[in-house]
């Protein structure tokens, strides 16, 4: 399998959850086993002052609940993922 360069300098997250200007990415990286390993990141979008968009990883006191909850969804579609890939795998064999 080749990889382009676009995907070795900007890779993509298998999935995203956005609650308003909270966002969770979910990666997908393979493990030496051939294994599927998920992550999380959390981010808030926001504009500066010269309406250029900017990502902070800083959450205010308010906007924590909504990052807590983005990365309760991000936690419940990493289990749909896995269970999508295992069912993948079990028709693949059959």
């Amino acid at each position: 399998m080749s990889t382009s360069p676009t995907q070795l300098s900007s890779p993509q997250p298998a999935d995203r959850v956005n609650l308003g200007v909270v966002q969770a990415a979910i990666w997908r990286n393979v493990d030496p086993e051939g294994r599927a390993r998920y992550n999380a990141t959390v981010e808030k979008r926001f504009k500066n002052g010269e309406g250029e968009w900017r990502s902070t990883d800083s959450f205010n006191r308010d906007e924590l609940p909504i990052a807590s909850k983005a990365l309760d969804m991000a936690h419940t579609r990493i289990l749909e993922l896995q269970a999508e890939e295992r069912k993948a795998a079990r028709e693949a064999a059959s």
